[in-house]
C-alpha cells in the first residue's frame, strides 16, 4: 500500500446499564472509608449489571448506537473485531461471530481479541494492518461488553485497584480513506513477568471452579504476588506508558510542516480510569491540564470500553474538539502498555 493510506473513525457507541454502585456502598463492602473511594480510588459512582444484562447482548446495543450515528448499513462492514472479554455468555464461544450476526453485519467476518484494557489501541492496530494487507476491507466495527465485575470482591484489599470495575459496552466503526479522525501511530509493550500476578485462581485448567473453590472465594480476581507486583510496576509502569505515547508519535509520520510529532502537540488525553494520582502525573508529563481529558469516576471503569467511552465524553464535555490531537493510553493486567495517535476532526 501507499505511504498515503489512511483510516479514520467515523463514529463511537456505547451502552451503560441504568443499575449504579456509589461510593458509599463500595465503603460499606470493603471496609475504607468513603472518601478514600472517592479521592483515592477516583470512583464515584460505577455502572453495574442488572439481570439479564449480558456482555455481548450490550455490544450489540453500542454496536447499533454507533452504526445508527454513522447512517451506515451494517452490512458494508467487512469484519468486526469482538472486544467483549473472556466472561460472556458462554465459555469456548466466538463472541465476535454472534455479534456480527446480532447486528445484521452479514457479509462480516468476525474475531475475538483479548489483551485487557489495552485491547481497544490493539483493536485499532490490527484494523489498519488489516486494511493494509487487503484492499477489500474497507470497513471493520470494534465492539465489546464488560462484565468483569463479577468477579470483583470489595471484601479483598489486595485488589482495591479493581475497584473501580464496572460494567457496559462500547464500539467503534473505522473506515478506510475516511476525511476525519485519523488514527495516525500506534504502539503495544507487554512485560510477562507480571503475567500470574493478578489472577482469579480456580477458573481454568490449574484449578476448577469447583463448589469448594468458590466458597473459598478464588472465582474472584486476586493479586497473588503483591509485592512482587508492586515493585515491578513502580520500577516501570509510568516510564513504559511514555515510551509507548512517545513511540506511538514517532510512528504518526510527520505534521505539515514536514516536522515530527511530539508530546507538546498532544491537546486531548483519552485514557482509562486509574486512580487520581496517575492520571494526573501522566497529564503532568504530557503538558496537559484536567481541562484537557475526561475523567470517568461517575461512570466506572468498562476495561479497554474506556478508550471509546472517553471520546464520547470528550466530545459531550467540549473537551475534545476538532483539531485536536488526541492520545489514547491504556494499560492492563499481564502486563500491557499501550497508546494510540489520532488527529481529531478534519486532517489538516
Amino acid at each position: 500500500m501507499t505511504d498515503d493510506f489512511t483510516m479514520g473513525i467515523v463514529s463511537t457507541g456505547m451502552f451503560l446499564p441504568d443499575a449504579v454502585m456509589g461510593a458509599e456502598e463500595i465503603a460499606a463492602e470493603s471496609g475504607l472509608p468513603e472518601w478514600v473511594v472517592r479521592e483515592k480510588l477516583g470512583i464515584n459512582q460505577k455502572h453495574i449489571p442488572e439481570p439479564g444484562m449480558h456482555p455481548n447482548l450490550m455490544a450489540a446495543k453500542a454496536a447499533a448506537q454507533c452504526l445508527e450515528k454513522a447512517n451506515v448499513d451494517p452490512k458494508e462492514i467487512d469484519v468486526l473485531l469482538c472486544t467483549t472479554e473472556e466472561w460472556k455468555e458462554y465459555n469456548l464461544w466466538t463472541a465476535g461471530i454472534d455479534l456480527a450476526y446480532e447486528i445484521g453485519a452479514t457479509n462480516a467476518w468476525g474475531m475475538d481479541m483479548h489483551m485487557r484494557c489495552a485491547t481497544t489501541i490493539a483493536a485499532l492496530k490490527l484494523a489498519r494492518s488489516l486494511m493494509r494487507d487487503d484492499p477489500s476491507i474497507d470497513t471493520i466495527m470494534i465492539a465489546g461488553g464488560y462484565v468483569i465485575g463479577d468477579f470483583i470482591d470489595h471484601t479483598n484489599l489486595r485488589t482495591s485497584f479493581l475497584f473501580n470495575i464496572g460494567a457496559g459496552a462500547g464500539a467503534m466503526l473505522v473506515k478506510r480513506d475516511w476525511p476525519e479522525n485519523h488514527v495516525l501511530g500506534t504502539h503495544l509493550m507487554s512485560d510477562g513477568s507480571m503475567s500470574r500476578h493478578v489472577i482469579v485462581p480456580a477458573s481454568g485448567t490449574v484449578q476448577h471452579p469447583t463448589d469448594e473453590a468458590v466458597a473459598k472465594g478464588l472465582f474472584k480476581f486476586d493479586l497473588v504476588e503483591p509485592e512482587a507486583m508492586k515493585a515491578r510496576l513502580g520500577e516501570v509502569s509510568i516510564d513504559n506508558w511514555m515510551t509507548c505515547v512517545d513511540e506511538a508519535l514517532r510512528k504518526s509520520g510527520t505534521k505539515s510542516d514536514g516536522t515530527s510529532y511530539t508530546r507538546a502537540d498532544l491537546d486531548y488525553l483519552n485514557m482509562l480510569l486509574v486512580k487520581p494520582s496517575a492520571h494526573k502525573e501522566i497529564l503532568d508529563l504530557l503538558g496537559l491540564t484536567e481541562d484537557q481529558s475526561a475523567y470517568l469516576s461517575d461512570i466506572g471503569h468498562i476495561g479497554e470500553q474506556d478508550s471509546i467511552i472517553s471520546i464520547i465524553e470528550g466530545e459531550r464535555t467540549g473537551k475534545l474538539k476538532p483539531g485536536d490531537l488526541m492520545v489514547i493510553v491504556g494499560a492492563g493486567i499481564g502486563y500491557v502498555w499501550g497508546a494510540g495517535v489520532v488527529q481529531w476532526g478534519r486532517a489538516q
